[in-house]
């Protein structure tokens, strides 16, 4: 199952319900620069690809933005090393 997931910047957040309950992504943006810092997801989801799908989408709005990305989240930066087309998204010393 892919997750709709919606960005809400009041809570600097990309997020999807599934099942009730709530996946997060939660960074913070300093002009240029998007810091990624937690992706939550409810231990009975885990392994499913919904951390996959908000790293995504945050990753791709950061493009989109022409954001430097620093992925102080450890999934997060293990995602990017796994995933080539995102690595020039990092700052130096995001990875």
């Amino acid at each position: 199952m892919q997750p709709n997931v919606s960005h809400n910047p009041a809570q600097f957040r990309f997020e999807s319900t599934v099942q009730g309950q709530l996946c997060e992504l939660n960074y913070r943006r300093d002009g240029k620069v998007l810091s990624i810092h937690h992706v939550g997801v409810p231990q009975a989801l885990e392994g499913q690809g919904f951390a996959g799908a908000l790293t995504v989408r945050a990753l791709d709005w950061a493009r989109m933005e022409n954001l430097t990305v620093v992925a102080l989240c450890p999934y997060v930066a293990a995602w990017i090393r796994r995933h080539p087309n995102y690595q020039d998204l990092l700052a130096e010393c995001g990875a």
